[in-house]
């Protein structure tokens, strides 16, 4: 919880009381239903929540913007990024009801106001988006091919080398952000459609 409030000084109490409550509430869900790998779980805040906000560092919203999280497994990056930008509205898809059901249960119990989730393959949704975002779901390629008919940019993240900059692809590493060892081969892609 310390890195994330030292890397986002400008949280106001109830974000700061919103992010605490993570803790408690991942491994009281994990236990029950494996959305976070038991040997990571005490890795919570800086493998999952602050890998997340890194999509916010790297590209921040801004107020108004409609965001599907595609593959969001256990609510990441959605649910962290959702806490930090109360004006975005989040859209969470996966295709395991399951993990959509914790996904509700968490949303509920933070009370945040601008998060919706659908159980369902991306190959059914047919509303529209500003941006698609995704943390470990998919390569690159397929990625971009889910994304493309559904809204204007994908943001991901990736590993350092999984993908080369190009025509409306733009790579900024993790490292810029955050000073832990975990980000330096960790970056954030974003592809204009």
């Amino acid at each position: 919880m310390q890195q994330i409030e030292r890397y986002f000084p400008e949280l106001t109490e109830r974000q700061k009381q919103q992010f605490a409550a993570l803790d408690e509430l991942y491994r009281t869900w994990n236990a029950r239903i494996n959305v976070i790998s038991r040997k990571d779980i005490d890795a919570l805040y800086e493998h999952h929540v602050l890998h997340s906000l890194g999509i916010a560092k790297a590209f921040p919203f801004i107020d108004g913007t409609k965001v599907m999280d595609l593959g969001t497994g256990g609510g990441f990056p959605g649910i962290p990024l959702a806490i930090l930008t109360p004006g975005v509205h989040f859209h969470l898809v996966d295709s395991i009801g399951k993990k959509i059901r914790v996904c509700d249960e968490i949303i509920q119990a933070l009370g945040l106001v601008n998060v919706t989730t659908e159980w369902t393959r991306v190959e059914k949704l047919q509303a529209k988006y500003d941006v698609t975002v995704s943390r470990a779901v998919a390569p690159i390629e397929e990625l971009i091919r889910w994304s493309k008919p559904l809204s204007k940019r994908l943001i991901c993240l990736k590993g350092t080398g999984e993908v080369k900059e190009g025509k409306g692809i733009e790579i900024k590493p993790l490292s810029n952000y955050f000073k832990e060892e975990f980000f330096q081969e960790k970056a954030v892609v974003s592809v204009v459609f």
